[in-house]
């Protein structure tokens, strides 16, 4: 998703959305936890504690550069969840009180609903089961599907635009940050949804190590990227292809190129570009982008 794909024009747009996964967690370090422990409440460690007030060290620095003469604030969004919270908590102390204009929890970026208590042995099984169905769409029994996630994240986005537009208290000449505490998944599924990542590269992507955050900033032509604050060497480790970091690129820069011309491609590559039945393709391809 760019800034400019609603067909309707946004009255601001804030200079980064950050979106970070929480610390390291009980559950993390010992699957066994969610057998007596609801994944809601799973707690951070003291890793977990650690890395969150690194993380946000680290996030504030992204923020008020030196070179960033104008004034910024900040808005919060997080996970319910006892790990996001805490993360948060502990991000938050990097930050001057009047700096932030706003925190809000947000259900929609919760994690991926993978049942209730979570046996282990029964999860081995269903998790490799997963990875022979594939991680977009398999889901859980009593739980979600990546899919699923994708559903709810899209839902968010509405809710966070009308936020941007017409409720944060905020002067539009301040520089505006927007930062997502939340999950692994649900982080890799807003990226996707964002940036129209079809599901078989999503089945690509590496999850978010815990306090990893990942930048997207406004470029020069007015899109968001990945590329005006991360190299192409973190992208690939991410797991984005060469199209997609030329796609991010080309967005940092405002370059002029055939806008999801790679994305079609996907889609169209038995096309003869050469044909003389030009109207066949071209209606294929309105068909596409419609």
């Amino acid at each position: 998703m760019s800034n400019h794909s609603e067909n309707q024009p946004h009255k601001f747009y804030p200079k980064r959305i950050i979106l970070i996964r929480h610390g390291e967690s009980a559950g993390n370090l010992d699957g066994s936890a969610y057998t007596t422990t609801p994944d809601y409440k799973i707690p951070l460690t003291t890793d977990g504690i650690n890395q969150a007030k690194l993380a946000g060290k680290q996030i504030c620095d992204v923020i008020s550069d030196s070179g960033n003469l104008r004034n910024w604030k900040v808005c919060f969004y997080v996970s319910p969840y006892e790990r996001t919270r805490s993360t948060l908590r502990e991000i938050g102390r990097s930050f001057p009180r009047k700096r932030v204009i706003g925190v809000k929890e947000e259900c929609r970026v919760r994690e991926q609903d993978f049942g209730n208590f979570q046996i282990t042995e029964r999860m081995a099984i269903i998790k490799e089961t997963r990875e022979r169905f594939g991680r977009f769409f398999y889901r859980f029994p009593e739980g979600e599907s990546a899919a699923d996630v994708f559903d709810r994240v899209s839902s968010f986005l509405e809710s966070l635009w009308r936020d941007i537009d017409t409720r944060l208290p905020y002067d539009p000449s301040d520089d505006l940050n927007i930062i997502i505490v939340s999950h692994g998944l649900t982080s890799r599924v807003f990226l996707m949804k964002w940036f129209k990542w079809t599901a078989e590269q999503f089945e690509y992507l590496n999850n978010f190590n815990n306090c990893e955050f990942r930048v997207m900033q406004l470029g020069d032509g007015g899109e968001y990227s990945l590329a005006v604050h991360h190299s192409d060497e973190e992208m690939q480790q991410w797991g984005l292809s060469e199209q997609m970091i030329n796609d991010q690129k080309c967005r940092a820069s405002g370059a002029s190129t055939e806008k999801c011309q790679w994305y079609l491609d996907g889609f169209f590559d038995h096309l003869d570009t050469d044909s003389e039945d030009g109207d066949t393709e071209d209606r294929a391809i309105d068909r596409t982008v419609s």
